[in-house]
């Protein structure tokens, strides 16, 4: 009987670790935030981009996990200069958001999700329950890393180093 409770939740949760290659219609409507408060959606900034590869670093300043990943993303940043490196914070100060980009000189496209990381479309799509959190889009727009969520992960550098 517990052996057959074992196969049942692992066929559970390989059924259920599909990563989906294309964002959701609601997710691209995610309306963001810029440094100059301007406000664009998610599609629109991704379309900015179609071609190029896409390094997405789900982030916020007070996270000492993020902030400690920093460095391991400036490593990334070097070994792939045509990568375009998207940071979207989940801050719900932008002062504070600001502040950090320029204490930790992140560089790279900066956005800042309004609604925090418990609420909207993007972090419910993405089903954001911890950050950081890395993506990798290709140069034809689909997802081709889902979620990472330590900037050494091993399996961001494989997908940022194939060619499409």
């Amino acid at each position: 009987m517990k052996k057959l409770f074992l196969l049942l939740i692992i066929v559970f949760i390989s059924c259920n670790s599909e990563q989906p290659t294309q964002f959701s219609t609601d997710a691209y409507k995610e309306m963001l935030i810029g440094l100059d408060d301007s406000k664009i959606t998610l599609r629109e900034v991704l379309y900015n981009y179609k071609g190029k590869k896409i390094f997405i670093d789900v982030w916020a300043s007070w996270c000492k996990d993020c902030i400690v990943g920093v460095p391991k993303v400036k490593e990334l940043q070097k070994e792939f200069p045509g990568v375009v490196f998207l940071f979207l914070s989940v801050d719900r100060s932008n002062p504070s958001w600001k502040r950090a980009i320029k204490r930790y000189n992140l560089k790279g496209v900066h956005y800042n999700l309004p609604e925090g990381m418990k609420d909207g479309k993007f972090v419910d799509f993405i089903n954001l329950n911890w950050i950081p959190r890395y993506m990798v889009i290709d140069e034809t727009g689909e997802i081709t890393l889902f979620k990472a969520t330590n900037a050494a992960d091993k399996k961001i550098k494989e997908v940022l180093k194939k060619i499409k």
